[in-house]
């Protein structure tokens, strides 16, 4: 859809129709954002852009987070909007090291 596109996502564990990311094991997953991420429903990292004098910014972060088998992460939106969709707005993540 214009407002969503899966690239790659070897093993079907993020789901589009819900936007969250369900970890098929415990381990140490590296994730990039350009928003803020949550895991289980609770802030981890934020990206921030705050320049008041231009209409369009950008801004991403990255972490290493320990996820226990089945954990959740999703993007969220802290206030304002995305312009443009999947576009300019991405999210990745990957597993580094199993546990």
């Amino acid at each position: 859809s214009e407002w969503g596109k899966v690239l790659v996502n070897i093993g079907n564990h993020f789901d589009l129709a819900s936007s969250i990311f369900v970890a098929p094991r415990k381990g140490i997953y590296s994730f990039t954002i350009q928003v803020s991420l949550m895991q289980n429903g609770y802030p981890v990292i934020s990206a921030f852009a705050g320049d008041q004098d231009v209409t369009r910014e950008a801004a991403s972060n990255g972490v290493l987070l320990l996820m226990e088998r089945e954990d959740k992460v999703h993007l969220k939106l802290e206030r304002g909007n995305l312009m443009g969709g999947w576009k300019y707005s991405t999210f990745s993540g990957f597993l580094v090291f199993p546990l």
